[in-house]
């Protein structure tokens, strides 16, 4: 990892060591994923059965998961179910508390407020790779249940025998899941956004995923009667502060456990401590020489770096300037600063709150905006699958009293129907 003094760099050299790997337009990319949408839209399941056999590898007979894989997921440990339900519970407990409530209030003879419906129809995208995501299943599932969304399909890539990993059904199960199919990929993406004779069309598609899935909900989002798409993302980050009583054993751990997620992820410590830096420095190699993806780690260290700060108002500048996804306060009464915070997608304080409790079971969520884009995205709430509506009923007691306001304003735009609809109002009531 590289190290900087922030106050000697220009301002040129700040924006450098704070960017993101290059996300520019890829061309060949996007005329492939634009030619496997229009392919799934047109020819649906046959297409996706091809693809699994070009792409995974496997010949499928159905791509939906059956009754019997079902079952055999609850040959699972029983600590790695019992470790599932605790996650479950905690993120249900806490996207529980944090859904949207209805309001209404009434003034001057207008009662307005504000409803809530579910999105009737979500698909949820869940990576193959190298690990099975089932912590990111359980992140979208329990907000979607929440919700009450009467249609909640996962999609996700078999593996080269055709199964799918049994703790992700074991947990789809558990987290209210209504059908899941074994389809990755941008085809996964088109299926939802779609539908096939098998997947069902959704509304809205959620999860992470490669380039190819990233462009096809993009695509799909920008495609008439296709799907909106949750947030805009890209490779995992994390950024850290400390001050000079930090822990670089735990600081260190918090960087690389961050750095084995992919080679493109990202990781920051920001420091007004020298000492630290050496420290953690030291530890950094030590650390990575026991973890089983240091080839991983050591390739997404070198696009990381070490910022000295001058005090620890120029290092929440220099994170909100960043804009992290993930944001660990390793400080002296971190808790009394998160009025220091303007941009950050989840936040863990103090020196006991590894960002990996956010990843797996403290109840908040891990789908979270990156490269920048917690500057205006949030993270993935029960929010992200509802809709808000408005409503208004006025008396005749509130239309008289806006009724002169709105046809001043219809007036002043030249919309004569417009306040020909309260006009004629007014004059009933004058009758």
């Amino acid at each position: 990892m590289k190290v900087v003094v922030w106050s000697r760099l220009s301002l040129d050299e700040q924006k450098l060591v704070l960017s993101r790997s290059s996300s520019s337009d890829d061309v060949a990319l996007t005329k492939l994923v634009n030619e496997i949408m229009n392919d799934v839209r047109i020819r649906g399941d046959i297409a996706l059965l091809e693809y699994a056999e070009k792409f995974d590898k496997v010949k499928l007979d159905s791509l939906l998961v059956s009754e019997e894989e079902y079952n055999a997921a609850k040959n699972l440990p029983e600590e790695d179910k019992k470790a599932i339900l605790t996650a479950i519970k905690n993120i249900r407990e806490y996207h529980t508390i944090s859904a949207p409530k209805p309001f209404e209030f009434e003034t001057e003879g207008r009662k307005l407020g504000k409803i809530y419906r579910p999105i009737e129809k979500v698909g949820l995208y869940i990576p193959g790779g190298t690990a099975p995501l089932v912590s990111t299943m359980m992140m979208l599932a329990i907000p979607a249940d929440i919700a009450g969304c009467p249609t909640k399909v996962l999609v996700t890539p078999p593996s080269k025998n055709g199964s799918v990993n049994p703790a992700i059904l074991f947990a789809a199960r558990a987290c209210g899941i209504d059908a899941v199919y074994k389809v990755g990929g941008a085809q996964a993406i088109a299926a939802l956004a779609f539908g096939t004779e098998t997947i069902p069309k959704t509304y809205k598609i959620f999860g992470p995923g490669n380039k190819y899935v990233t462009e096809a909900k993009i695509q799909a989002s920008q495609h008439y009667g296709g799907a909106a798409m949750d947030m805009p993302a890209g490779p995992s980050e994390v950024l850290v502060i400390a001050d000079e009583n930090a822990n670089p054993i735990f600081v260190a751990s918090d960087l690389l456990a961050q750095a084995e997620h992919d080679i493109a992820a990202q990781v920051i410590l920001v420091t007004t401590s020298e000492k630290l830096i050496l420290d953690v420095q030291k530890e950094v190699e030590r650390q990575t020489a026991y973890l089983s993806r240091k080839e991983i780690i050591v390739q997404a260290l070198s696009k990381s770096a070490i910022i000295l700060a001058h005090d620890i108002d120029e290092a929440f500048a220099i994170s909100n300037q960043y804009a992290p996804e993930h944001l660990i306060l390793q400080i002296d009464d971190a808790d009394k600063l998160l009025n220091k915070v303007m941009n950050a997608g989840s936040i863990f304080v103090g020196a006991w709150t590894p960002e990996s409790v956010g990843d797996y079971a403290s109840g908040t969520n891990h789908v979270l905006p990156t490269y920048g884009y917690t500057q205006m995205y949030s993270g993935l709430d029960v929010i992200a699958f509802m809709k808000a509506i408005s409503y208004q009923n006025l008396s005749e007691h509130g239309i008289r009293n806006l009724g002169p306001t709105v046809e001043r304003l219809a007036d002043l735009e030249g919309l004569d129907a417009h306040k020909n609809a309260v006009s004629v109002r007014l004059k009933h009531l004058s009758k």
